[in-house]
């Protein structure tokens, strides 16, 4: 039988010419933003489809492509129950940062299902696969490895580090051997650079927003999307609004220039906040140059909250990063 693929990036070409059976994409959290799901809501998620799933939850399934399957009238069960239909089960995952939290979430969540681990075949891509030219993707094909109990216990003490309620479990990881997943040391490091700066109080990514715009770089997309220029790669373009947000909005901002009505217009509002902030023109505000020149603590003038994994961050509990962790 062709097996199934599991993936955080929907590429079509998984079905055609005959690779898989079926591919599934886990897309359905987004573990670099905001609160991490409860454990009993991503258990409730791979589990078996209940009522609930049809009225106010998402079901690991919703996300399949089922068309042309073998197995599509079982995709009611557990994912671990359905791995269990295929001789083999491959996953695919890329070096992005939320690619590599999904692999670390899945592999710890197949760690209590050893007849499904059985099945597993890891292939680690390395290079993005939003970069594999069309038509090509089948041929570049990176080596299937088994899933043996070495990548579970990475998987599992980085899953349950990343979910704590400080970052200190995380610095404490990259102390350990972590070649059963190659690419997941250089995510925690990028991770952890978004924690506050200890001379600014913001992490990496909005410290190069504002050293974009210092330099002449006063339009959205250039922030959001030039990826080559701002030299960060955790948040898409939304959480990039919000970051922006924060850094306009304060007591004491840093950016002077984005539309006023972002203030007040709802985060889900998508259509809106993308004409607004198309129609902003930004610039440093004296206070931003001085947080640039880390001459001024962004965190000393303005509230901070917002998530990294497990720690909330507060102008209270503000864990820093030098490139060594400080404590609040």
């Amino acid at each position: 039988m062709k097996p199934l693929v599991l993936s955080e990036y929907p590429s079509p070409e998984f079905l055609q010419k005959g690779f898989a059976d079926a591919a599934v994409f886990l897309k359905s959290f987004r573990f670099v933003w905001g609160p991490q799901p409860p454990q009993q809501e991503l258990a409730d998620h791979l589990g078996p489809r209940t009522s609930r799933h049809d009225t106010d939850a998402i079901h690991w399934s919703d996300w399949g492509s089922w068309k042309k399957s073998e197995n599509r009238g079982y995709r009611n069960l557990g994912l671990a129950d359905f791995c269990r239909r295929y001789e083999t089960v491959e996953l695919w995952f890329d070096g992005r940062p939320e690619a590599q939290l999904e692999l670390i979430w899945l592999l710890d969540y197949f760690r209590g299902f050893p007849e499904t681990v059985a099945r597993l075949k890891l292939r680690l891509l390395d290079q993005e696969m939003i970069d594999v030219p069309p038509g090509e993707f089948r041929e570049w094909r990176p080596p299937a490895v088994d899933v043996t109990e070495k990548e579970l216990v990475t998987a599992q003490a980085a899953w349950q580090a990343y979910r704590s309620p400080t970052p200190q479990a995380c610095v404490e990881l990259l102390q350990r051997d972590l070649s059963a997943l190659p690419l997941l040391r250089p995510v925690l490091l990028d991770l952890l650079a978004e924690l506050p700066l200890a001379s600014s109080g913001l992490g990496a990514t909005e410290m190069r927003m504002l050293e974009m715009i210092g330099r002449g770089y006063s339009r959205t997309n250039d922030l959001f999307y030039s990826r080559e220029v701002r030299q960060t790669r955790i948040f898409n373009e939304f959480e990039l609004g919000y970051l922006l947000d924060g850094l306009a909005f304060g007591p004491n901002p840093a950016v002077q220039g984005l539309d006023e009505e972002l203030r007040t217009m709802r985060r889900d509002n998508y259509r809106d906040r993308d004409r607004a902030y198309k129609r902003s023109r930004l610039s440093l505000t004296d206070f931003g140059k001085a947080v640039v020149a880390h001459k001024e603590d962004f965190s000393r003038h303005n509230p901070i909250d917002r998530w990294w994994g497990g720690t909330h961050l507060t102008n209270d509990n503000l864990w820093r990063w030098s490139p060594a962790l400080v404590k609040p």
